[in-house]
């Protein structure tokens, strides 16, 4: 398991942003990419291209999915009237192990998505053990009863900062979502222009 945890820290410095604890302390005296040039000064110029892919790559692993469940949201988005960039972010922003890992339920996306699959959460006092599951603005997400002592969430809520759009009750750890986020409020590290030009191609 280990070597995995590794593989995340080295995702995350390519990516320039921690997706786990671990990742952001090794960030943290290492801030850079790795590989035998990731701390020379000089960097290649990147391409349109590549910075488009570069997003698009930063803003799928913040959400830990695969590229065909990222073209699904993105076609989503853009049969809905609006900005089709804050659209989809509500979409992802939306998603079950999403919701809980920006409550504060778990300590990375990798970990909420575990403790969904492995049954440990309801919404609206309905097991659910989709990570996908599109979670409703007013819905409750609660860690079911049996798994409240389980140390994982007690080490988590310690520790909750949730963004203005999650109300978070530290005491029976549920959170209810309040509204759909407009973009400056969702804490995802990204350019979102350069996402949908790159799927505009």
């Amino acid at each position: 398991m280990s070597n995995y945890t590794g593989a995340k820290v080295r995702l995350s410095r390519k990516l320039g942003i921690a997706l786990t604890p671990k990742a952001r302390k090794y960030m943290e005296r290492k801030p850079y990419p790795p590989g035998q040039h990731g701390n020379s000064k000089r960097r290649a110029k990147v391409s349109v291209y590549g910075q488009q892919l570069a997003e698009k790559q930063r803003l799928r692993y913040q959400y830990h999915i695969h590229e065909r469940q990222m073209r699904r949201y993105m076609e989503k988005a853009t049969r809905k009237l609006g900005n089709t960039g804050e659209i989809l972010v509500q979409f992802l922003e939306s998603r079950l192990d999403a919701i809980v890992f920006r409550a504060g339920l778990a300590r990375s996306i990798y970990a909420a998505r575990q403790y969904v699959t492995h049954g440990h959460l309801e919404v609206n006092g309905k097991k659910v053990d989709i990570p996908s599951y599109q979670v409703s603005v007013n819905d409750v997400v609660t860690v079911r009863e049996k798994s409240r002592k389980l140390p994982c969430f007690q080490d988590a809520i310690r520790q909750a900062v949730p963004p203005p759009y999650l109300e978070l009750s530290k005491s029976n750890l549920s959170v209810k979502y309040l509204y759909l986020p407009p973009r400056e409020e969702v804490p995802v590290v990204c350019e979102i222009p350069f996402v949908i030009e790159y799927y505009s191609r």
